[in-house]
């Protein structure tokens, strides 16, 4: 008789395996949700609720308590205001405890008592947008500046509390209607298509370019390569500066070199003007990324067996052949990676353009559109509706490359 062996993977060893390796990968799966996917949850969440940038803390009571007047119409007056315009807050009490310098000279509030110097106030439920201002006669008994002093160096206890827009069960579809309201949304999508796609292709090509270059040994190579490294390696805010510096219509010495050239009669605003910003932050994005794709790629080339050019010359193949036909079927891998991760990082990109433009003169991208709504206007449910925009054009690319493009490369 022969025995018939368990399945591989169903046997006692192979489920204790299994639970060894689960139970080795849960700080690590717990680390990634933490940092990832729960923000990316509240993202949604945040998208679907009328948020303001004043409704990210919960509404709640706010005193401020002055001595105010003088002789006969001196009083201790309380400023109270709810710090939400729409949210209730319920069970709002002020307490406080009056200086023994002051004597209460007429009647309190309606909604105020005082035993001793204790004074509780009872506001019940304030709507949103509640202000008002509680007057108290005084007296002084004794110096009015030491009065005042104590008066106002006493903070009142008060009390009360509201729910948060966050919290709540009400959602809106309204930060979504607002994005894809009219025309602007499509204009900032292509602008954002146009920088992402030739400033990821441009970056590609010019990093292949360097590389051809660098893929032979000569003198000063090594200086040569930490040349082209500095555009990714230099400080963004400083390579920024220098070339708003110096494309300015008025100071700058890239006019001032075209005037004397006769090449423009005028000087020209590169980082002002439709559609030529445009073009010059997506110079800036392939002038300031082709190092990164030169780096892999040349690393790509230099590990290719040599053998096969060796026989390619030795059966007449040009230059253009070996490179066609030789190079680039083993460079497709990493450029394929490449085209991937620069697309994704350009798509986010949000500092290049606010620096060199702020998104003006037809530069606004879709990172740019979350800044401008979360914070410019206050609106920070629209901010993150446009981020969930990005978030699933990210998706669909992501999807659409591993379907079609990945295979083809055998990735």
């Amino acid at each position: 008789m022969s025995s018939v062996s368990p399945p591989r993977g169903t046997g006692a060893l192979a489920k204790r395996e299994a639970r060894l390796a689960w139970s080795l990968l849960a700080p690590t799966i717990a680390t990634v949700s933490l940092v990832v996917i729960l923000p990316l949850l509240a993202i949604f969440w945040i998208s679907f609720k009328p948020v303001g940038l004043s409704d990210l803390r919960p509404p709640a009571p706010m005193v401020r308590e002055s001595l105010r007047g003088s002789g006969e119409d001196l009083r201790i007056e309380y400023r109270l205001r709810n710090t939400s315009q729409d949210r209730a807050i319920s069970g709002v009490t002020l307490r406080d405890t009056l200086p023994s310098t002051l004597t209460v000279t007429g009647d309190l509030p309606a909604d105020c008592t005082l035993t001793g110097r204790e004074l509780l106030c009872d506001f019940g439920d304030l709507e949103g947008g509640f202000r008002t201002r509680l007057r108290i006669p005084v007296a002084v008994d004794g110096d009015p500046d030491a009065a005042e002093e104590a008066t106002e160096g006493s903070e009142p206890i008060i009390t009360g509390s509201g729910r948060s827009v966050l919290t709540t069960s009400e959602f809106t579809f309204e930060n979504f209607a607002r994005i894809f309201d009219g025309d602007e949304f499509w204009g900032v999508l292509w602008v954002t298509l146009f920088y992402t796609v030739v400033g990821t292709i441009g970056a590609l090509v010019f990093g292949l370019f360097a590389a051809l270059l660098l893929n032979k040994s000569f003198r000063g190579q090594g200086i040569l390569r930490g040349l082209y490294l500095f555009p990714y390696v230099a400080p963004v805010i400083a390579v920024a500066f220098t070339w708003v510096t110096l494309f300015d219509p008025f100071s700058g010495s890239a006019n001032a070199l075209l005037i004397q050239m006769g090449v423009s009669d005028t000087a020209i605003n590169f980082f002002g003007e439709r559609p030529l910003a445009l073009i010059m932050v997506t110079i800036f994005e392939i002038w300031r990324y082709f190092p990164l794709s030169f780096l892999f790629i040349l690393a790509r080339m230099q590990s290719i067996d040599t053998d096969m050019y060796e026989a390619a010359d030795m059966d007449g193949a040009s230059p253009f052949q070996k490179f066609w036909y030789l190079s680039v079927p083993q460079l497709l891998g990493i450029l394929s990676v490449l085209f991937l991760l620069r697309f994704i990082w350009t798509f986010n990109k949000f500092d290049d353009i606010f620096l060199l433009t702020g998104g003006n003169a037809g530069t606004r991208t879709l990172t740019v559109n979350v800044y401008e709504q979360a914070f410019a206007i206050s609106n920070i449910g629209a901010g993150a509706a446009v981020a969930v925009v990005i978030l699933m054009c990210l998706i669909a690319f992501s999807l659409f490359f591993f379907r079609f493009i990945s295979q083809e490369e055998g990735l």
